[in-house]
């Protein structure tokens, strides 16, 4: 088996939050959203870390240094990023590659809406967060000045490998799976694959570690090639159903001995959902702007869209329904389960219905989760989308969960499933339309 062979132009990276010295060809509309409306790098940011950032900063929160991991335990616990999201990627793909290997591999830790990447005797701890406005906004840490962190806003530097066309041309996050040798190099000769939710198992996770039980289902994680070539077909025998890392890393230097698999799944599916968001609410803007524009020039009055500019917003958005609803997951054949923990405190974050159903329970046996639609549409970011494209997402959720819409590429969801989602949504989210209550 062999992976698709793909330009090595991008960052091969596992949701690196900085730019790399790979070298790197940026999206070539990636500037678009420098201009109205977006104006993403002169616009303030309104999210967790931004909030963080502003209170200590003012003196009215206090961050520890630790001798050990230096600001990252207390930063976790100040934007409430679970330690059991833990995992380990160690091939030498973001900025800091110079601390990563498969003996030091870099560890990533997440939230619903941050995420943060830490290296042994790392310079920085680097910071992503999702911004409703601004899509992803970067941040690096100094671990090493003495009294409070400084949060720091990162741009171009990481613009150049975070808005390409892989992240939709907006500013987002990437997760790559490639062959990575005993120093941690990837095997670029040998391919690339990008990792979602679609991704079939046995592609994903080259250059990670990973941790938890998955019966005859392979995978590539855990695997390092000792020699120069990749010979195919690879023997990852001895890393499947790993539960223990102490061979391969020295626990102690991180936080958590695990890089849960269950912790991978959620990873994977939530960096293709923002992503999708923020191109959703980019290109409603976008289109928004250029509709009024163009009614200017043609002197229209306000009124119904111009045409082509329904059909972005459309485009775009039913794009994220797609995201949402897990069209195309990839199956799983056996029982997946972690080691972390990870998937219980996951699950324990609700929200549930008058049945005790929640968006967020697992199945883990034939898909990632019970109920197929997104924990994210509760999110912040999909909650400030444009009216227009949020009108747009959830008239195509209702058509496709009242049985309206039977394409084929819904057929996942059976009527108990599509039945399902919509009670849960209807007891839990607010904010739905009275089309749906009705």
């Amino acid at each position: 088996m062999r992976l698709s062979n793909t330009p090595a132009i991008a960052l091969l990276s596992a949701v690196a939050m900085l730019a790399s010295s790979v070298p790197v060809v940026a999206f070539q509309g990636g500037d678009e959203f420098e201009k109205e409306p977006i104006l993403y790098s002169t616009s303030t940011p309104r999210n967790r870390v931004e909030a963080l950032k502003i209170a200590i900063e003012s003196g009215n929160k206090t961050i520890r240094n630790s001798p050990r991991f230096g600001y990252l335990p207390d930063l976790l616990n100040a934007l409430e990023v679970p330690d059991e999201s833990q995992t380990l990627v160690f091939s030498k793909t973001s900025l800091q590659m110079r601390r990563i290997s498969p003996r030091t591999p870099r560890a990533i830790y997440f939230s619903d809406d941050v995420y943060i990447g830490f290296c042994q005797s790392g310079d920085v701890l680097e910071i992503s967060a999702v911004d409703p406005e601004l899509g992803t906004v970067f941040y690096t840490v100094d671990q090493h000045t003495p009294d409070q962190p400084i949060i720091q806003r990162q741009t171009e530097s990481c613009l150049v490998c975070h808005s390409s066309s892989r992240m939709e041309g907006v500013p987002g996050h990437i997760i790559r799976s490639l062959y990575v040798d005993a120093g941690g190099q990837p095997l670029l000769s040998a391919g690339s694959r990008t990792v979602d939710h679609t991704t079939p198992v046995k592609d994903r996770w080259g250059g990670w570690y990973v941790t938890g039980t998955h019966g005859a289902q392979t995978h590539l994680g855990n695997l390092v090639i000792r020699d120069r070539d990749v010979v195919e077909p690879v023997d990852n025998s001895e890393g499947q159903n790993v539960t223990d890392l102490k061979f391969r890393i020295n626990p102690d230097r991180y936080l958590s001995p695990h890089s849960d698999i269950v912790a991978l799944m959620v990873l994977e599916h939530q960096v293709l959902v923002h992503n999708r968001i923020t191109k959703a609410s980019f290109e409603t803007r976008q289109a928004l702007a250029y509709d009024e524009m163009m009614r200017k020039m043609m002197d229209k009055p306000e009124g119904e869209l111009l045409e082509n500019t329904t059909r972005r917003i459309q485009t775009v958005s039913e794009r994220l329904v797609d995201a949402l609803l897990f069209v195309n997951e990839a199956k799983l054949t056996e029982p997946f389960r972690g080691t972390s923990g990870y998937a219980e405190q996951f699950v324990g974050l609700g929200p549930r219905d008058s049945q005790g159903r929640s968006l967020r329970d697992l199945d883990l046996s034939t898909r990632m989760l019970k109920y197929p639609c997104s924990y994210l549409i509760y999110s912040e970011a999909f909650d400030q989308l444009p009216k227009a494209s949020k009108d747009c997402v959830l008239r195509k959720l209702w058509d496709v969960l009242s049985g309206t819409d039977v394409s084929e590429k819904y057929s996942h969801l059976s009527p108990d499933d599509r039945r399902a989602i919509r009670e849960i949504l209807l007891q839990t989210k607010s904010d739905l339309p009275d089309d749906w209550k009705s």
